[in-house]
């Protein structure tokens, strides 16, 4: 009975961590004019979805999962666990990923940052108290993330087609071999823990963590998926624009606004055409597009 529980567990996490990362939190760098091309058909990616009819049915297995398990116990965990706590839960989580980032730093050519990657760390380490606490954060040394996908990409590997990986979420075979299976070499407490057979402190810092950064996100995720007309189209091209960005390393490229889902909504203001739902209606429109369908002027229905 064990083993099925810690098997229903993994499965919960991977959905969590899948979405989340496809998700997180990123830099909003495009504007009107990056819209109004895409409005007008121009520059549109190529969706390079050959396997769009079961990746359509696994994302709505994913869907159904999310909905009856993963929600609920994200709900959960933020009505239990206060908001101050919760930050420095995630900081704490954040901090220990930093051998990752950094070895990808390193093995990117990332010399400057690495060393605001090395600078991070011994600072929140220690006068953030084990991480809980981000005091670099207020020094002017901003965190940034990088996985062995990116350190791929910047090696010139394609990232082939788009697939949906069930319970993980959208991906390419570029970032699955190097987020799935790679990055776990880069990440020293989970090697201790993995060959000290600690399964169950293995557990609890994947479900702690995947909570902390879905919950971030799954707010604004709904309000996208009730403005698309197509919401696998919008989650495909975000993905892709994201990942963009993020080889680039935050570099503005080409292409339409992406939403900050994991910033508080109170940072845009109460600008209702600013910042996250401005970048929705962005993201509908894409997904509108994908599918041949003209969108609406939001002007014309009031």
């Amino acid at each position: 009975m064990a083993s099925w529980s810690k098997v229903l567990v993994g499965m919960s996490l991977g959905v969590l961590l899948g979405t989340s990362g496809a998700f997180a939190p990123v830099p909003a760098w495009a504007g009107e004019q990056a819209i109004s091309q895409v409005a007008a058909g121009e520059d549109v990616e190529d969706v390079n979805d050959p396997l769009e009819p079961i990746n359509r049915l696994i994302f709505d297995f994913n869907e159904i999962f999310q909905k009856l398990i993963l929600r609920p116990a994200t709900g959960m965990y933020q009505h239990l666990v206060p908001p101050p706590i919760r930050e420095a839960i995630g900081n704490v989580i954040k901090n220990l990923s930093t051998p990752v980032v950094l070895a990808n730093d390193i093995l990117q050519g990332e010399g400057e940052r690495a060393w605001q990657t090395t600078q991070r760390f011994v600072v929140n380490t220690t006068l953030g108290v084990g991480g809980i606490m981000d005091p670099a954060e207020e020094m002017g040394i901003p965190r940034h993330k990088e996985d062995f996908g990116q350190t791929l990409a910047v090696w010139g590997v394609g990232e082939g087609f788009y697939v949906v990986l069930p319970l993980y979420g959208p991906s390419n075979p570029r970032d699955a071999v190097g987020k799935l299976l790679v990055d776990s070499y880069f990440d020293p407490l989970g090697l201790y823990l993995s060959n000290t057979d600690q399964d169950s402190a293995i557990y609890a810092r994947m479900g702690v963590g995947a909570a902390d950064e879905y919950g971030g996100v799954m707010d604004e995720l709904e309000q996208i998926k009730k403005t698309s007309v197509d919401f696998y189209a919008a989650v495909r091209s975000m993905y892709r624009q994201k990942r963009k960005s993020e080889i680039k390393n935050g570099e503005e490229i080409n292409l339409p606004p992406i939403p900050d889902l994991g910033a508080h909504l109170d940072h845009f203001g109460s600008d209702p055409q600013s910042g996250s739902v401005s970048a929705a209606r962005a993201i509908a429109r894409d997904g509108q597009l994908s599918q041949g369908v003209q969108p609406r002027d939001p002007a014309a229905s009031n």
